[in-house]
């Protein structure tokens, strides 16, 4: 049984059975993931030329960065619902295969609407300013995970147990089938995975239009991210700046999907940012978003960062207030 589980999954099987990551584990699939990307960037790019291998590899450092909110986001989950340890790499691993699924969708979504229409970029480009003004505007708070629409209504309708019951989904009490915090946990990840998909398959077309390259990217980003959760989940509160550089590369990217659509349907003498530019700024903004953090949680050691919330949780608490 267990050469099965490593057959079908590519880990081990004690990687696959409730159990908890630790520090060495974590490490080192990080690295292995991190290599992997790596490896298939320079592969592809003496395959298919420097141009397309810069473009993958902005790609897959946007995609990288904007996972790393995805943690936030997590972490937050695994918080709210006090998920027990050993189940939250079952949680994590349902999360980034759905979040893989939703990007697929999108992604081709997003291909066959940019082949119809130019346009498409300029929606993408006001789609990712709009985002990042919200994000900057809220960058000190978090989503409202549990009241959520999708977990108020699940709480409603389904009957709910009152523990994880060994990490199954479905668990019988009394004779009835019911669903356990673990669906609910799920269903709040499911819900977010929608919501960062939006926003993520729009801002790596920014950087290109190659589906292929948009997916690997996505891929490669967010394979790592469950063993990345692990390792960093305890250094993500020093990331306090991390949601307010995140806005800034969702601007910037926003901007050069409106400067191409511009060079496109309105005037060929409209200038284009390069893709090696964007590199550099991506590059630039998470350095200095690092290190700004780091020395801002040194001054200050009561700062810690956010994830970052939209716009429905601001007008919720607005209206809470009064």
């Amino acid at each position: 049984m267990r050469s099965t589980v490593r057959e079908i999954t590519g880990t081990p099987a004690a990687a696959v059975r409730p159990h908890r990551v630790g520090f060495g584990e974590a490490t080192a699939w990080s690295i292995f993931y991190i290599f992997v990307a790596i490896a298939f960037g320079v592969w592809f790019t003496m395959a298919h030329g420097g141009d397309l291998g810069i473009e993958y590899f902005t790609g897959y450092l946007v995609e990288k960065s904007l996972s790393v909110d995805n943690l936030f986001v997590f972490v937050l989950i695994m918080t709210t619902f006090s998920v027990p340890p050993r189940h939250q790499h079952k949680a994590l691993t349902f999360g980034i295969v759905l979040a893989l699924a939703m990007r697929a969708v999108f992604i081709a979504i997003g291909a066959s609407l940019i082949s119809l229409f130019s346009f498409v970029f300029l929606l993408f480009g006001l789609l990712l300013i709009y985002t990042a003004i919200q994000l900057f505007r809220h960058r000190d708070e978090d989503p409202d995970v549990e009241n959520s629409l999708v977990i108020r209504t699940a709480r409603k309708i389904l009957p709910l147990t009152d523990d994880y019951v060994d990490g199954k989904l479905v668990a019988r009490v009394n004779g009835h089938r019911a669903v356990t915090p673990l669906f609910i946990v799920l269903l709040a990840i499911g819900s977010i995975d929608v919501l960062f998909a939006v926003d993520s398959i729009p801002a790596v077309y920014g950087i290109t239009n190659e589906p292929y390259i948009v997916f690997t990217a996505n891929a490669f980003a967010l394979l790592g991210l469950r063993a990345l959760y692990f390792l960093v989940k305890g250094l993500l509160d020093r990331l306090v700046y991390l949601s307010t550089g995140l806005s800034v590369i969702l601007a910037f990217i926003g901007v050069k999907l409106l400067l191409q659509w511009a060079h496109l349907d309105v005037d060929k003498s409209v200038p284009e940012i390069p893709t090696l530019v964007s590199l550099g700024v991506i590059v630039v903004v998470l350095s200095v978003v690092t290190v700004a953090s780091l020395v801002k949680v040194r001054r200050d050691p009561t700062a810690r960062a956010h994830a970052g919330a939209v716009q429905a949780h601001r007008d919720r608490t607005r209206d809470t207030a009064r």
